[in-house]
């Protein structure tokens, strides 16, 4: 038998390990083309499979979707709305019906309040009224001797001037009686009356009550705060950066946690030019009719509706939310494998605008591919997440 020196031993290995390593990379570098040839975010469906799973295909189209804006506000009235209701000469209280949020129409009886000023301004009214009725009968009197040149001029002008103030201070005491709620017309000397009633000078809801029986207020105390919703307005929060977004006369919907199941339509009618510290502008918006459950100071949520634009849409179902981010599966062709058909797809990322009446805007990644011409899984498309991520987990590729 030959024998083999050591040196010649040692090449022999050296040449045998370097193949060794060669068919390692040569493997490796197969395994890489297959991966590179199936990404991971491609999935293959044999025939059975995409018809068991209801795939259908389809493109995008486009639609003309509304861009909103969500904004929060509430419920407000204007300040000619808001009536607060005092007693010009104070006084007590002595009854009252109301309680708050009770609806009150103009002319109702709100409060009856007394106090013992109110009978000496009457007293002072009536007195008033003799004397412009003796100074007017003088008046005409010496104007009627001045024509037949009895009387002298000074006594006439002295009995008009007199007239003349006590007429001029007794038109001051009607004023100031209409002024506490009495009707100076009405009154005479048999019904002089220490109360006064207070009227509800519009319709309208009550507020607020800062009143109770036999309490005392003020001539500057606010009894009672009366809304008119009849013009109620909503005034919404608009941040500095969506206020370009913002036209008059745009529809707004509106909704209340106070009544979820109503819609409340309204357009912008007014768009403020003051940024508050939080940089917010206030939006006022006209309520399309009265909404009777609306009331000042309710919490309101609103969509605005910016502008109208055709864009690329697909049924909202053929959008595949996953891991964060928004794909879409595209059919990228179909082969024979092993006898069978087998449909390539490709979940591609893509970034998800408006959704509106079942349709989605969609707008690939990058921008610059044509979604026009590609077929699109528009129903099925969670099947075909479904196989990908349980290859994944198999370690796989989906067949």
């Amino acid at each position: 038998m030959k024998k083999f020196s050591n040196q010649t031993i040692k090449s022999v290995l050296f040449l045998g390990m370097i193949a060794l390593i060669s068919s390692c990379n040569a493997d490796s570098a197969v395994q890489q083309s297959t991966e590179e040839a199936h990404g991971e975010n491609e999935v293959e469906l044999t025939q059975a499979q995409f018809k068991n799973a209801g795939i259908e295909l389809g493109s995008v189209e486009l639609r003309t979707l509304s861009n909103t804006l969500r904004v929060n506000g509430m419920v407000d009235a204007p300040p000619q709305n808001l009536i607060s209701i005092s007693a010009p000469l104070g006084g007590y209280v002595v009854s009252t019906d109301l309680v708050t949020g009770m609806k009150v129409k103009k002319g109702q009886k709100l409060v009856t309040i007394e106090h013992q000023d109110y009978i000496q301004l009457q007293q002072d009214f009536l007195d008033k009224k003799s004397q412009l009725e003796y100074l007017e009968s003088e008046y005409k009197r010496q104007s009627q001797l001045r024509n037949e040149n009895v009387n002298s001029e000074k006594v006439f002008q002295l009995s008009s001037a007199q007239y003349k103030s006590m007429k001029a201070q007794v038109n001051g005491m009607k004023e100031k009686l209409s002024y506490v709620g009495i009707n100076p017309a009405n009154l005479t000397e048999s019904n002089i009356s220490r109360r006064v009633t207070i009227y509800a000078p519009a319709s309208g809801f009550v507020s607020q009550m800062n009143i109770n029986i036999g309490k005392y207020c003020n001539p500057t105390d606010v009894l009672i705060e009366l809304v008119d919703t009849e013009h109620l307005h909503s005034e919404l929060t608009v941040f500095e950066k969506d206020l370009s977004k913002i036209k008059l006369g745009q529809k707004i919907t509106i909704s209340s946690p106070s009544a979820p199941n109503e819609q409340i339509n309204a357009e912008v009618y007014l768009i403020g030019h003051t940024i508050d510290a939080d940089r917010s502008v206030k939006v006022h918006a006209h309520f399309d009719k009265d909404y009777s459950f609306l009331a000042p100071g309710m919490y309101v949520t609103a969509v605005v509706e910016t502008d109208d634009n055709k864009v690329n849409s697909l049924p909202e179902n053929a959008v595949l939310f996953f891991d964060g981010k928004n794909y879409i599966a595209v059919l990228e062709g179909v082969h024979e494998e092993d006898g069978k058909k087998m449909n390539h797809f490709n979940l591609t990322e893509v970034r998800k605008g408006v959704t509106e009446n079942g349709y989605t805007e969609v707008e690939l990644m990058d921008g610059k591919q044509d979604l026009t011409n590609m077929k699109i899984a528009v129903k099925g498309a969670y099947s075909i997440l479904a196989t990908l991520k349980n290859s994944e987990e198999g370690g796989g590729h989906a067949h």
